[in-house]
């Protein structure tokens, strides 16, 4: 398949969890006669969606990992990565909105613009991602997709405008009125498959025109062509094609679409809209940084050029690892040779994949604007891979730090040794998934970004690896910090036989709270050899590694080394090192230093009579209530509450609303931990080291 670069289009499929999203790509896939049968996510026929290829994808009726297919649709090549929507798994949505020129965020009618809806915008905004709305589910009770379209422009500020409204809503939804054709659309046959252009209903008429007139006027300001037909009552189809197109590439303008996936409403309409408002690879401007002169290169999507590609995910399966990767330039074919920039190594291209869920297609060649995998290479997440002597690098995803860790605890050699091998696997295809090892309790500790994040993994882990293995309770993941400023002098010295150590630092430490860490070097008239500046540095890191109160991390710290001394002969890199560690120790207990913990966004949605029950839930687990909106039916209230205080909130959820309420939550950030917690945890940590 050689296809113009041009008729490429590679999109992301991104919304809160239960929107539809796994629904809609299956409906896309069946229309582009990529599938021959429709099957329903958790379906009654045991087989599940086929993007939800993991077993525990069709258990759970969630999407786990991101998936990729290839559909062709009106002579066109889209490229489809459908990601979760939970926020455990966040780092899925990042690592394919890096990659991709476009996306599709699909809205609930009744839910709106939901808290992950929120998370997946600020993702979307800071790629720079052009996008469509789909306001799925209109078929649902309550549904009001002009509600909807009003919070994209409230609570996500964005220039939304309707191409459609609904002919009918909930149970009777039968079709749209497409407000730039003017006409009605109905999707009939079994499953939607054939659609059928009518006169808009006599009831819709005078709405349909005053949309159509927003509409035009949404998209006039994006074309001078399109403002002056318009006025003269004589504007075409093309010229709103064009003005929409160019809005919506410049991320001004999200033009809105509307249906049901499940009930086949809507979604050839979308895929006609991909095709005709959503950039093509060489539209999207996409930057490499030279690694000799530090600055960016903007990378031209030309075929014969060098290639540039980035690898943005990893799958071990049972032939060996899978590497996605986009191609930014060039093109590559089986048998190249190709240079991975981060590990200095040459490489042969061995087979080249086109994927579809889990199964593969090979194919010869790709170039650029592809999205496609590569076998049997070893390479990390964030990868680039070019030409020899080509020496650019691509920047890679924003991860966010885990805030949750688990123990765990094999049970014989043949277990320890295969968790060995799953987590060596899993660490490397998800940076937010860690292990290691505690020094002082010597156990294996996981750490995620939440309870479904790990759970997923220790399930996988045992059916995947046959590990027979125990788990310890949930451990949060505390910071240390100082709350007051400091001065420290501090002389290390040391003789032994022969040459000694002599390091002699002074200098301050203040509260930071901007970033994790900053070094600043105020010396001057080399009281410290320049040489030895970087020591003193990797010194304080090192303490700030292992706190002090309970051993845990240390941040927002800003360290100033003012002025110091050496010996001519007993200083070196290590003894500044060690009087940096001296020095530390020496100032951080008197700079009253607390304990922070892990603060989490959480939403809570559910019927309004349970309003009550949800707020004291959450003061109960001393959360604090940002917020709350009422549409008559549901409730939803966004607090900020510890994530120690969080743990088991599912089940009792379920038990105060009757199982009809359901929570997201994602980190915010690190605050104060209560003096009676911090307490707790000191004496725990004390009594640990006994």
């Amino acid at each position: 398949m050689n296809i113009d670069i041009q008729k490429i289009r590679n999109i992301g499929i991104s919304a809160h969890i239960d929107s539809g999203k796994t629904t809609l790509t299956e409906r896309m896939l069946f229309y582009c006669n990529k599938i021959h049968k429709i099957h329903e996510v958790k379906g009654k026929d045991g087989v599940g969606a086929t993007m939800d290829s993991m077993e525990l994808e069709r258990e759970r009726g969630i999407t786990i990992a991101s998936a990729s297919t290839t559909l062709d649709w009106s002579d066109h090549a889209i490229n489809v990565i459908d990601t979760p929507g939970h926020v455990d798994f966040t780092i899925e949505v990042e690592r394919a909105l890096r990659i991709l020129d476009a996306a599709i965020l699909v809205l609930c009618s009744v839910g709106g613009v939901q808290s992950q809806s929120i998370t997946v915008d600020r993702q979307l905004r800071r790629y720079k991602v052009p996008s469509l709305a789909f306001i799925n589910k209109c078929d649902r009770t309550g549904a009001n997709p002009e509600k909807v379209n009003a919070d994209l422009q409230d609570k996500l500020g964005r220039n939304s405008v309707l191409m459609q409204i609904p002919i009918g809503l909930e149970d009777k939804h039968i079709g749209v009125v497409d407000l730039v054709l003017m006409k009605a659309l109905y999707f009939d046959g079994e499953n939607g498959e054939d659609i059928r252009s009518e006169e808009i209903p006599p009831e819709l008429v005078d709405k349909s025109n005053k949309l159509r007139e927003k509409l035009i006027d949404a998209a006039s300001l994006f074309s001078d062509e399109l403002a002056e037909a318009y006025l003269d009552g004589n504007e075409s189809i093309d010229q709103i094609y064009s003005a929409i197109r160019k809005g919506t590439i410049s991320l001004d303008l999200t033009p809105v679409f509307i249906g049901s996936a499940y009930n086949n409403k809507g979604v050839q309409p979308l895929l006609d809209a991909v095709i005709k408002y959503l950039p093509q690879p060489n539209e999207v401007e996409n930057y490499a940084v030279n690694l000799t002169t530090s600055e960016q290169t903007k990378l031209i999507s030309d075929p014969t050029l060098p290639p540039i590609a980035l690898a943005f995910k990893l799958e071990d399966g049972q032939y060996g690892q899978l590497t996605y990767i986009r191609i930014y330039q060039g093109t590559i074919t089986k048998g190249d040779e190709l240079y991975n920039i981060q590990a200095g190594k040459t490489f042969k291209v061995g087979r080249l994949i086109r994927m579809h869920a889990d199964e593969m297609e090979d194919i010869n060649s790709a170039k650029c604007g592809d999205i496609i995998s590569l076998f049997g290479i070893n390479c990390k997440s964030g990868d680039t891979f070019s030409k020899k002597g080509l020496n650019f690098s691509m920047t890679s995803m924003y991860v966010p730090k885990p805030v949750i860790s688990i123990a765990l605890n094999p049970k014989d050699k043949k277990s320890h040794d295969n968790l060995a091998k799953a987590l060596s696997r899993f660490t490397r295809e998800d940076p937010t998934f860690r292990s290691y090892t505690d020094h002082q309790s010597d156990e294996l500790i996981i750490s995620g970004m939440g309870e479904l994040h790990l759970e997923v993994y220790i399930e996988r882990i045992k059916r995947e690896y046959n590990v027979n293995m125990e788990t310890g309770t949930p451990q949060v993941s505390y910071r240390e910090s100082i709350t007051k400023a400091g001065k420290f002098n501090y002389i290390h010295k040391k003789q032994t036989g022969g040459a000694g150590q002599f390091g002699q630092i002074e200098g301050t430490i203040d509260p930071l709270r901007e970033k994790d860490f900053e070094f600043v070097n105020k010396i001057k008239g080399g009281a410290i050899p320049t040489e030895f500046i970087p020591s003193c540095e990797k010194g304080f890191k090192l303490c700030m590694e292992k706190g002090h109160l309970i051993g845990a991390p240390i941040v927002g710290i800003r360290i100033t080394i003012e002025d110091g001394n050496y010996h001519p002969v007993d200083s070196s890199s290590m003894a500044f090192q060690n009087a940096a560690i001296g020095a530390f120790n020496q100032v951080y207990l008197k700079s009253n230093p607390i304990i922070l913990e892990p603060l989490m966004k959480v939403s809570v949605e559910g019927p309004s009579e349970f309003q009550g029950s949800i707020f004291s839930s959450i003061n109960q687990r001393r959360g604090v209530i940002i917020s709350t909106s009422d549409d008559n039916y549901f409730v939803r209230v966004d607090a900020n509450v510890p994530l120690s205080e969080m743990f088991g909130y599912s089940t009792s959820l379920r038990s105060l609303t009757q199982g009809k309420a359901e929570f997201t939550m994602e980190f915010f950030q690190y605050g104060k931990a209560p003096e009676s917690i911090a307490e707790k945890l000191i004496k725990e940590f004390n009594d640990s080291k006994k």
